[in-house]
């Protein structure tokens, strides 16, 4: 049985688990694969490994995968792959748990490197220079946050341990909940008009395409700074690069992309006032442990015949 992990950028995953458990051929890829190259590579798997949503797994990709039997996703969900279409084959698909802490650790890193300039100050240094921005200070500012669930509210609670007002909206905010947590109910054009940092922790969906397009960024202070380490499809990338360019808000942080691995040539590249990292929220040693030491799980209960955290 041919075992195929997809996306092992930082070729780390087969020290991640015990992947001689399996007795079985286990093919790590390690750079990203699209069209017949994907196909080909994928032609004898009896089993994928898919790294979170790197590699798209559709109805078109899985009609030219006749040895295919098992999909196994690392997190809880993943909307890169159909899974009724595999379901329909014959094909669970299961997933593993993941590490909120991550992504919210990686959420601050952002914010503190956007607000203190810590990308252009470090260029600086080594060229020679010294001081040359001004910080914003957090104590005292307000945090947007929109979407107060599992990662939101961790988010949240940072902010107010840095001294600073948090404020929240989602299309289903239950405003009590945000109230036990010291966090003030607003409506999304309140968030987007009083806060100096608004931070995206949604889910994407077609609710939520573009739910921060022009006119929210619009109303945004010219001093407040957009933060996504949710889905890019949630902010409308078009509307933002506007803003940039045109020194309507102070800046942004990014995680996510509209096309990932972003291409060379992507605009977002150049835009003025950013911070970029290439999808790094999940991507740490304890969340890479978990991941595929479940992946593994997944496979040797599938091949026992009682598959476990299968999606629906």
């Amino acid at each position: 049985m041919q075992i195929v992990v997809l996306d092992d950028y930082q070729q780390v995953a087969a020290n991640h688990a015990d992947w001689d458990a399996l007795d079985e051929d286990v093919i790590f890829l390690d750079r990203h694969l699209e069209g017949a190259e994907l196909v080909a590579a994928l032609r004898q798997a009896r089993v994928i490994v898919a790294m979170r949503e790197r590699t798209p797994i559709g109805e078109d990709l899985l009609a030219q995968l006749p040895e295919l039997r098992l999909i196994v996703t690392t997190g809880r969900r993943n909307p890169s792959i159909d899974v009724a279409a595999a379901r329909d084959r014959g094909i669970p698909v299961c997933g593993t748990a993941g590490l909120a802490a991550s992504t919210v650790e990686h959420t601050w890193a952002l914010i503190l490197a956007a607000v203190r300039h810590i990308p252009a100050e470090d260029r600086s240094v080594r060229d020679g220079g010294w001081q040359t921005t001004v910080g914003t200070g957090l104590a005292g500012r307000t945090l947007g946050v929109m979407g107060l669930g599992r990662l939101g509210a961790q988010v949240a609670a940072i902010g107010q341990a840095f001294g600073m007002d948090v404020v929240a909206w989602s299309q289903n905010l239950d405003p009590e909940h945000a109230t036990s947590l010291g966090v003030r109910p607003v409506t999304k054009a309140e968030l987007m008009a009083e806060s100096d940092i608004v931070t995206i922790h949604l889910v994407s969906s077609a609710r939520t395409h573009h739910l921060v397009g022009e006119a929210e960024i619009a109303a945004m202070r010219p001093t407040a700074y957009l933060v996504n380490t949710s889905r890019a499809p949630i902010v409308d990338t078009a509307a933002l690069l506007d803003a940039l360019h045109a020194g309507r808000i102070a800046g942004a942080a990014l995680d996510v992309y509209d096309t990932e691995p972003l291409p060379a040539d992507d605009p977002l590249r150049s835009a003025p006032r950013t911070v970029l990292t290439p999808h790094l929220g999940y991507v740490t040693d304890d969340g890479y442990d978990l991941f595929f030491r479940e992946a593994v799980e997944d496979i040797a209960a599938w091949r026992g015949g009682t598959p476990i955290r299968v999606l629906d």
